[in-house]
C-alpha cells in the first residue's frame, strides 16, 4: 500500500538543520529594490550636485555685486519673475558687449573655441561674471532645448521703476520730460526696440502696463542692446490712470494712431513735457487711452502700408520730438 512501503527510499527523510521549504519571501523582498534612483543633483557626492551648489553660490554673489545703481537688474520686479537665458554665440557676445547685467556664463565642455567663444571668455573675465563649464546635456536642460551652440548667459529678473518716481526723475532732470508709454504691446522685442530708441533720443523712461503687456525678458534685453541699463522701464497697475496723473503734472499726452487728426509733425508743443503713447500693431490704442490723449497724431506713410509696429512708430516719433526740440533750442 502506498505510504506503507518498507523498502529503502520509499520514505522521504528530512534533513537536519533549517526545515523550512522555499525562501519564505526572502527572495521576493530582495527583488523589491530600494525605490527610484535619486536624481544626480540630489546625490551629495555626485558632480552634478556640486555643480548645482556652485551655481547657486555664484548667483547669490552676482546678485550682491550687482545690486543698486541705475542698472535695472536685481532681485526686484514682479513676483514670479525668474532669470532667463540668452543662448547662441552671437547673442551672448552682443549681450556681454552691451553691458547687460549677467548672472552667469555657461559654456559646454569641450566646446569648439572659435573667436566668439574666446571673446565670451575674455569679456566674462573682464566683468567678473561667474563662468561655469557644464555638460551639453545640462545646457540642453537649462535652456529648454534651445539651439545654444554650447554657450548661454543667465539674465536676472528686471527691477522695474515706479511710475511716479519715473515722472519725478524726468521733471528733476533739468530738461523737458519725455516719456514713452506702450498700450497693449505684447512682443518683448518691440519693447526692447522702444527702450533702445528712447536711449538714442534722450527719453527719460518707458511705461508699460502691469498686465497684458510685454516685460523686460531676455528677448527685450537683447533687442535693447544694453540700453535698458540706462533707460528705466516702469510698470503701471493702470496705464490710463497713470497717463491722467502725468497729464495733471503738466505733460502733454500724444497718442500715435493711424486715425489721428493730423500728422505728428503738426502737433504743437512737442518741445515741452510730452508722453508719446504707442499701441499694438493690430489693435492700436485702447478706447480709454485714446480718450485720455490730448492729441492723436499719425505718421505719414504710403497708402500701401497699413501700420507700423510699436518699436518703429515710437522710434520715428522720438526722432520728430528730438528734431523739434533741437529747432527750439537753436531759435533761442
Amino acid at each position: 500500500m502506498a505510504g506503507n512501503s518498507k523498502r529503502r527510499g520509499a520514505i522521504r527523510q528530512r534533513s537536519s538543520g533549517n526545515p523550512t521549504a522555499g525562501s519564505g519571501g526572502r527572495v521576493r523582498r530582495g527583488l523589491e529594490g530600494k525605490g527610484p534612483t535619486p536624481r544626480a543633483e540630489d546625490r551629495p557626492y555626485h558632480k552634478a550636485h556640486k555643480r548645482m551648489q556652485a551655481q547657486k553660490r555664484a548667483g547669490a554673489t552676482s546678485d550682491t555685486r550687482r545690486g543698486g545703481g541705475s542698472g535695472r537688474a536685481g532681485t526686484g520686479g514682479r513676483a514670479g519673475d525668474k532669470p532667463e537665458w540668452i543662448v547662441g554665440r552671437n547673442p551672448v557676445v552682443e549681450t556681454l558687449r552691451s553691458g547687460v547685467p549677467v548672472k552667469t556664463v555657461q559654456i559646454a565642455e569641450r566646446v569648439d573655441r572659435d573667436d566668439r567663444v574666446r571673446e565670451i571668455l575674455r569679456l566674462a573675465a573682464e566683468t567678473g561674471t561667474p563662468l561655469l563649464e557644464v555638460t551639453r546635456l545640462e545646457l540642453d536642460r537649462i535652456t529648454s532645448g534651445a539651439v545654444h551652440q554650447g554657450v548661454a548667459v543667465q539674465v536676472p529678473p528686471y527691477d522695474y521703476a515706479d511710475p511716479d518716481e519715473l515722472l519725478q526723475d524726468a521733471i528733476d532732470s533739468g530738461h523737458p520730460a519725455l516719456l514713452v508709454a506702450l498700450d497693449g504691446v505684447t512682443d518683448p522685442r518691440n519693447l526692447g526696440a522702444v527702450v533702445r530708441s528712447a536711449a538714442a533720443f534722450g527719453a527719460h523712461g518707458v511705461v508699460v502696463p502691469e498686465r497684458r503687456s510685454a516685460g523686460m525678458t531676455a528677448a527685450a534685453w537683447k533687442t535693447s542692446a544694453g540700453a535698458a541699463v540706462r533707460v528705466p522701464v516702469a510698470r503701471a497697475v493702470n496705464l490710463n490712470r497713470t497717463l491722467k496723473a502725468y497729464q495733471k503734472a503738466g505733460l502733454r499726452i500724444v497718442g500715435l494712431a493711424a486715425e489721428g487728426e493730423g500728422d505728428l509733425a503738426e502737433v504743437a508743443d512737442l518741445d515741452g513735457p510730452v508722453v508719446l503713447v504707442a499701441g499694438s500693431e493690430g489693435k492700436g490704442l485702447s478706447r480709454l487711452v485714446r480718450e485720455t490723449c490730448d492729441d492723436l497724431a499719425r505718421i505719414p506713410m504710403h497708402s500701401g502700408t497699413e501700420s507700423l509696429n510699436a518699436g518703429v512708430a515710437a522710434g520715428i516719433a522720438l526722432y520728430e520730438v528730438a528734431q523739434q526740440r533741437a529747432r527750439a533750442a537753436t531759435a533761442e
